[in-house]
C-alpha cells in the first residue's frame, strides 16, 4: 500500500467519523429537547396530583 493510497484511507475514515459525530449531535440534541419535554410533563402532572391531593383532603375534611 503507498503512501497516497494510506492517505486516502486516512481521508475516508475522518469523513466517516465526522459524519458519526455530526450524527451523535444531533441525536444528542434531539434527546435534550425530549427530556425537556418530559420533565416539562411530569411537572405539570406533578402540579395535577398536589391540586387533587388538596382537593380530597379538604373534601374529606368537610366530611369528617
Amino acid at each position: 500500500m503507498t503512501v497516497d493510497e494510506r492517505l486516502a484511507k486516512l481521508v475516508e475514515r475522518h469523513e466517516a467519523l465526522t459524519q458519526s459525530v455530526e450524527l451523535l449531535t444531533k441525536d444528542l440534541s434531539e434527546l435534550r429537547d425530549l427530556v425537556s419535554e418530559i420533565a416539562a410533563g411530569t411537572a405539570r402532572l406533578l402540579h395535577v396530583a398536589q391540586f387533587h391531593e388538596r382537593r380530597i383532603a379538604r373534601l374529606e375534611g368537610e366530611n369528617s
